[in-house]
C-alpha cells in the first residue's frame, strides 16, 4: 500500500468518481483533471487532504497542486480508479470539450496574437517617438519640430520607419506564421504566403490615390488586381488557414516518399491564389466593415455612450479572455483610419483598475501582508499588466474592482467625446500616453486624471465601510501568532545560518513569487520562494546535496541539500509541452550535487520562439519561510544574498 492510497480514495470520491472523469494526466507538481461536470468536485473537501496543497481551474482544467510527489500519487490514482492517463496535448483537446464556442474562438485568436504582442508594443512605441519628434513643436517658440531643426532627428525618424514598417505594414506576415505555428504546419510556407500578400511588386492599396487603376496579372480570360494587403487582419488569418487545410490534406492523402514534393507545391500555389483572388477580398470587405462600424460607433452622436460601454466591461473582458479580439480591431482601425480610438480606452481601464489598487494601498496601509500583494499589484497595473491587480487585489474585495469600472468609463467617455486616436497599440497604463497622436495628448492626460482620481476617491470611501479592522490593519489570529514569534529571540525563530549559503540558480531578473502568471505558484500552495525571469540558459545548483526528482522533460528539478532544504526549480511556464526540446539535462534522480554543478542547459531562444515565458519559480518545499531580499534587480548564476530564510514554519 502507497502512503499516497488513502487520500487517491478520497480524491477519486470528491472528484465526483470515475464517471466524472474525461481525462486525467499530470506535470511536475499537479494532476490535470478534465470533469464531465466540475460542479460535482467538492473543492472544500478536496484541499481538505493532506496531499493536496490546493485547487484551480485553467483553460478548462481542473488542477490539483500535490507536489513533487505527483507522479506517484498519480500512479495509485489510475490505478485505484481504473483509468489510463493520456497524454498533456490529450487532456489540452478533451479540455476544450468545456469551453464554449466563444470561448475558444477567443482561445484560438488570443493564441495567434500573444507571439505578436512584443512586436506590437515595440512598434507603438517607435511610433509614438516619431510622433513626439515630428510632430509636436517642441523648438523655436513652439513654432518647430525636432525634425524641422535637426538632422540628426530627422536621420532618426526616418531610420526608425524602418522597424515600425516591418512590424505594421508586414504584420500580415507574422499573423501567417503564427497560425502555421500553432496549428502544426509548416512555418516557412506560412512565412512565403504572407510575404505574397505585402510583395514590393504588388500596389499599396492605402497609397492609392481615387481613381486609380491598379496593374493587373494578365492570363488571358482572367485578370487579377496587384493589390497588396499591408497592415490587414482578416486577409491574412483567412489566407493562413486556407493553407493550413490543403497542407494537411496533402499530407493526409500524399505518399511519403513524395511528400516533400507534393505537398508544398499543391498548399502554396492553390493558397496564393485564393488569397489574392477569393479570401483576400473577402477578408478586405470584412475588416472595412468591423472597422468602419466601430469607428462610425465611437464618432457619433452617441460615441459617448458606447465608449462608455466599452470602458465599463473592458475590464470583464480581461477576467474572461474576451478582450483579445480588441487586437484585431485595432490593427484594422490603424490600417483604415491611421489610428485607433479603442487603444486609448484600454490604456486608460489599466490605470483605472491600478488606482483602486493605489486606494487599497492607503487603506491598508498599516497591513504587511496586504502590502506584499498591493504594492507590485499596482505598479504592474499602471505599467499595463492588470491580472494581479484584478485577480490579487479588486476582485478578491469586489468594491474596488467596480470602483475602478466606474473610474474607466468615465475617463473612457471623455477620450472618445474628445475624439482622442492613438497611432497605434502600444503599452497599456500610464506609458499608453507614448501610442496617443500629438494633438490629443492633452485631452487624454485629463482622461488619466480622471482614471487615476474617481477609482482612488472611490475606492477609499467605500473602503472605510467595507473592509473590517483585520483587513486594515492584518491584525488576525494568524497573523498575531506570526509577529509574536517573530519577535520573540527563540530557537523557533531564528534566521537559518547554515554554513552552506544559498546561490541563486539562474541569471536573470528576480521577481516576487505572487507576481508571476502562474495561480499554482503565485498562490504559494507549493511553498514560498521567489522567481528569476532567466536570461542565461544556464541552470546550476543553489546547494551541495542530490537530486530528488528530474522530470522526463527537463523543465522542473526537486533539489534536496544536505542540511535538509528542499527546493522546486520550474524553468519557465507551460514548458512541459515542449517534450524536452531545448533542455539539454546533464543530471539525473537520486545524483549527488555541489553547489554550482550545471543541472540543464536551456536553449532560452528556442524556448522563446515556442511563446513560452522564462519566468522561473524557485520554490522552497519544505515549508520554510522565506524572504526576497532583491527584488526585480538583475542577479548572475552564483550570487549569495538574494534571499533570507527562516526556520519557524519548518
Amino acid at each position: 500500500m502507497s502512503k499516497f492510497t488513502e487520500d487517491a480514495k478520497l480524491l477519486l470520491e470528491y472528484i465526483g468518481g470515475k464517471d466524472n472523469i474525461k481525462a486525467v494526466t499530470h506535470c511536475v507538481t499537479r494532476m490535470r483533471f478534465v470533469l464531465i461536470d466540475e460542479k460535482k468536485a467538492d473543492v472544500k473537501k478536496i484541499e481538505s487532504l493532506k496531499s493536496a496543497k490546493g485547487t484551480f481551474t485553467q483553460a478548462g482544467q481542473f488542477q490539483v497542486i500535490i507536489g513533487n510527489e505527483v507522479s506517484e500519487f498519480y500512479n495509485e490514482f489510475t490505478k485505484i480508479a481504473g483509468i489510463d492517463g493520456v497524454s498533456k496535448d490529450a487532456v489540452k483537446a478533451a479540455a476544450k470539450s468545456n469551453q464554449t464556442f466563444v470561448q475558444k474562438l477567443m482561445a484560438n485568436l488570443a493564441e495567434i496574437f500573444t507571439p505578436l504582442i512584443p512586436a506590437l508594443i515595440c512598434g507603438g512605441l517607435i511610433l509614438g517617438f516619431r510622433s513626439v519628434i515630428g510632430d509636436i513643436k517642441l523648438v523655436e517658440d513652439g513654432t518647430k519640430t525636432l525634425v524641422e531643426t535637426s538632422q540628426f532627428f530627422a536621420g532618426l525618424y526616418s531610420f526608425l520607419w524602418l522597424i515600425g514598417e516591418a512590424i505594421f505594414h508586414f504584420l500580415p506576415v507574422g499573423i501567417v506564421w503564427s497560425i502555421t505555428r500553432k496549428m502544426g504546419t509548416t512555418q516557412i510556407l506560412g512565412i512565403i504566403l504572407g510575404l505574397t500578400l505585402v510583395s514590393p511588386q504588388l500596389l499599396n492599396a492605402y497609397n492609392m490615390a481615387p481613381g486609380t487603376v491598379p496593374p493587373v496579372w494578365d492570363f488571358g480570360f482572367v485578370q487579377i488586381e496587384m493589390v497588396g494587403y499591408q497592415a490587414q487582419v482578416i486577409p491574412a488569418i483567412l489566407a493562413a488557414f486556407i493553407l493550413v487545410y490543403l497542407e494537411k490534406f496533402w499530407r493526409r492523402i500524399t505518399p511519403d516518399y513524395i511528400s516533400m514534393i507534393i505537398v508544398p507545391l499543391f498548399s502554396l500555389i492553390p493558397a496564393v491564389i485564393l488569397a489574392h483572388t477569393v479570401v483576400g477580398p473577402i477578408g478586405w470587405a470584412i475588416g472595412s466593415f468591423i472597422a468602419n462600424a466601430v469607428y462610425a460607433g465611437l464618432t457619433s452622436s452617441f460615441g459617448w455612450l458606447f465608449a462608455g460601454v466599452f470602458g465599463f466591461f473592458y475590464a470583464p473582458l480581461v477576467i474572461t479572455g474576451l478582450h483579445h479580439m480588441t487586437n484585431a480591431i485595432d490593427l484594422q482601425l490603424m490600417s483604415q483610419f491611421n489610428g485607433t480610438i479603442l487603444w486609448p480606452m484600454v490604456a486608460l481601464s489599466n490605470i483605472a483598475q491600478g488606482s483602486a489598487v493605489l486606494a487599497m494601498i492607503f487603506l491598508q496601509r498599516k497591513n504587511e501582508c496586504a502590502k506584499q500583494i498591493n504594492v507590485p499589484a499596482c505598479i504592474s497595473c499602471y505599467l499595463g499588466v492588470t491580472e494581479p491587480a484584478l485577480f490579487g487585489v479588486n476582485l478578491k474585495y469586489g468594491f474596488p474592482f467596480i470602483c475602478g469600472l466606474v473610474g474607466s468609463c468615465i475617463a473612457a467617455m471623455i477620450s472618445v467625446s474628445s475624439g482622442v486616436m492613438a497611432s497605434s497599440i502600444g503599452v497599456g497604463g500610464i506609458p499608453g500616453i507614448l501610442s496617443i497622436k500629438p494633438q490629443f495628448m492633452f485631452m487624454f492626460f485629463i482622461a488619466m486624471i480622471v482614471a487615476f482620481c474617481i477609482p482612488f476617491i472611490l475606492t477609499t470611501v467605500v473602503g472605510k465601510k467595507k473592509l473590517t479592522s483585520e483587513d486594515v490593519s492584518g491584525v488576525d489570529i494568524k497573523q498575531a501568532e506570526f509577529t509574536e514569534t517573530e519577535n520573540i529571540d527563540s530557537e523557533e525563530n531564528k534566521v537559518d545560518t547554515v554554513a552552506e549559503n544559498f546561490q541563486a540558480p539562474i541569471t536573470g531578473i528576480t521577481k516576487k513569487l505572487s507576481d508571476i502568471e502562474d495561480k499554482g505558484f503565485a498562490s504559494g500552495a507549493m511553498g514560498e520562494g521567489f522567481a528569476i525571469e532567466m536570461q542565461d540558459g544556464k541552470v546550476v545548483a543553489p546547494f551541495s546535496g542530490e537530486v530528488m526528482v528530474c522530470f522526463p522533460t527537463g523543465h522542473a528539478y526537486g533539489l534536496k541539500s544536505n542540511d535538509g532544504k528542499e527546493i522546486l526549480i520550474h524553468i519557465g511556464m507551460d514548458t512541459v509541452e515542449l517534450d524536452g526540446k531545448g533542455f539539454d539535462v546533464k543530471v539525473q534522480a537520486g545524483q549527488k550535487i555541489k553547489q554550482g554543478d550545471v543541472l540543464v542547459n536551456v536553449d532560452i531562444d528556442y524556448v522563446k520562439s515556442q511563446g513560452k515565458s522564462l519566468v522561473t519559480p524557485i520554490v522552497f518545499t519544505d515549508g520554510r519561510k522565506v524572504e526576497l531580499l532583491q527584488e526585480n534587480v538583475a542577479v548572475k548564476a552564483g550570487d549569495e544574498n538574494i534571499i533570507k530564510l527562516y526556520i519557524d514554519s519548518i
